[in-house]
């Protein structure tokens, strides 16, 4: 299937390509695209890396912004009310941010590392940081990732890439899905849990809709 590659773009520029590659979704509800709300005054913070990935089938790490990132997105210090509700019911008996899976939670850099998996099962776990990360490096990431099998859209106002793969070790299905926002990038990586709407709802929650006013 040839294909666009994202554009590389300035900082005040739209996103104003579409990539459509094979391979499969971690989520089956991917939204279509929606209008974005009206932004607020920015403001700018400083971050760094996000969560490295481990597989050679998730790409590598994404990059960390150098600097600060202009944007007028906040990041919560809590995971507990970050998904939506069908997440939040697949997930209510696994435990989160379990000190055996490294630092979690709010992040002295700003960011936010959320962790759902059980310790002691050999492989199972969902783990997404949300951290501010320039646009440019985001792109080039992502049109690097479409080289490996992933398949990015523009669903919400921002950019996503999403691949599964065969996890290496065990009978189960390992993935990654990115999305990035207005210098937010959502990061998550996963083996063997993957709940239905959860980059959805993470998106809901850091982007809340604007209700349409009621008519005169």
């Amino acid at each position: 299937m040839t294909s666009r590659p994202l554009a590389r773009l300035a900082p005040a520029a739209v996103f104003a390509a579409l990539v459509m590659l094979a391979g499969c979704a971690p989520e089956p509800d991917a939204a279509p695209p929606s209008a974005a709300p009206e932004s607020t005054p920015s403001a700018t913070a400083t971050t760094a890396a996000p969560e490295a990935a481990g597989s050679a089938e998730s790409g590598g790490a994404a990059p960390a912004a150098s600097g600060s990132v202009v944007s007028t997105t906040v990041i919560p210090r809590d995971c507990s009310g970050l998904l939506g509700s069908a997440a939040r019911t697949a997930l209510a008996n696994v435990p989160l941010n379990d000190a055996s899976f490294g630092p979690s939670g709010a992040m002295p850099d700003g960011s936010l590392r959320c962790v759902w998996g059980d310790p002691a099962a050999d492989t199972s776990k969902i783990v997404t940081t949300i951290s501010f990360a320039e646009k440019n490096p985001v792109i080039d990431f992502m049109n690097g990732l479409t080289s490996i099998g992933f398949t990015c859209y523009e669903p919400d106002a921002g950019v996503r890439c999403e691949k599964t793969w065969q996890n290496d070790r065990f009978p189960v299905t390992d993935g990654r899905t990115l999305y990035f926002r207005d210098g937010v990038l959502v990061d998550t990586q996963f083996s063997h849990l993957a709940p239905e709407g959860y980059t959805s709802g993470i998106v809901a929650s850091l982007w809340p809709a604007i209700p349409a006013a009621p008519a005169p």
